[in-house]
């Protein structure tokens, strides 16, 4: 409906452009279009390329999802390239082709940035998550998931210099071991979700320092960390009263043992009871449903 309105409201009739670009059009109507729609107006007319350049500039969140299942470099470049208010950005379908080069100029203009998205970037480099450490003071949410270029000293810089972080995604950044997760948490005392999946190098040195030194955490992601033993996990149901969810599927020396505590507060378990979980599988063996059903 709003595209309609749009397209209806024609350079000719004098309606729309007659409206204050700044007050009313970016802020009011434009910010409710998607992205990809935007670019297609600029054809409309010279004067709606210079409005959309302007909203582009003011733009206070960039989705690359939003413009289709993959930018082009060059679209990408030249839609930021005067915007210094982004607040969130989010990059996901860009890991074929974004590397530091395209990458810096945007952090390094971008002093606001609160939310940043680089799910799968393989081919960016530590230099990245160094310049946003430095250009980014506010920084609260981060995914660097499936990132193994990510390193210890790269993540030292990013505890240093944005200790607001409420939120990391560290899923898959193999280079990573216990040392590099406790200054991590050492330095950012304000986490509250923390994913650190599929990395064999974390144990319960980490653990243990995730629960000493974030006491508001609600969310760990533990799966696949096979180091991660029972004692870890009884120093995090102590210390984290506000956890609200613990992952620790394939953490092979995890038990009922150390889980209970947690279950019993209702902290959601992607680990099945002993119980429940054998239950299951006598269905899957058996096919023993009714019995099944009258136990659960």
């Amino acid at each position: 409906a709003s595209w309609g309105l749009m397209m209806s409201l024609t350079p000719s009739r004098g309606c729309l452009l007659d409206l204050p670009w700044e007050d009313i059009l970016v802020p009011h109507i434009l910010c409710h279009l998607p992205l990809q729609q935007l670019l297609s107006l600029q054809r409309v007319s010279k004067s709606f390329q210079s409005l959309i350049q302007l909203y582009l500039a003011n733009m206070r969140c960039f989705d690359s999802s939003q413009i289709g299942p993959a930018i082009p470099r060059t679209a990408f470049i030249n839609l930021l390239k005067d915007n210094e208010v982004l607040q969130q950005l989010a990059l996901q379908n860009c890991s074929d082709w974004l590397t530091d080069r395209e990458l810096l100029p945007v952090i390094g203009q971008n002093h606001h940035l609160h939310q940043i998205q680089l799910k799968g970037c393989a081919q960016l480099s530590r230099h990245a998550l160094v310049a946003i450490s430095l250009s980014c003071p506010n920084l609260r949410r981060l995914s660097l998931a499936h990132c193994e270029w990510v390193d210890s000293l790269s993540l030292r810089s990013l505890a240093d210099h944005c200790k607001a972080l409420e939120a990391v995604d560290l899923t898959a950044c193999r280079q990573l071991k216990d040392e590099a997760i406790c200054y991590l948490v050492q330095k950012c005392s304000r986490l509250k979700s923390l994913s650190l999946a599929v990395n064999a190098n974390v144990g319960d040195v980490a653990v243990e320092e995730i629960a000493k030194c974030c006491p508001e955490l609600e969310h760990l992601d533990l799966t696949g960390c096979l180091r991660v033993k029972n004692d870890s996990i009884r120093v995090l149901a102590e210390y984290c009263p506000k956890l609200r969810s613990l992952k620790v599927k394939h953490c092979h020396n995890v038990a009922e043992s150390s889980l209970s505590i947690l279950r019993s507060r209702g902290v959601e378990l992607d680990v099945e009871p002993p119980l429940q979980r054998a239950l299951v599988l006598l269905q899957d063996v058996v096919g023993f449903a009714p019995f099944i059903n009258l136990q659960i």
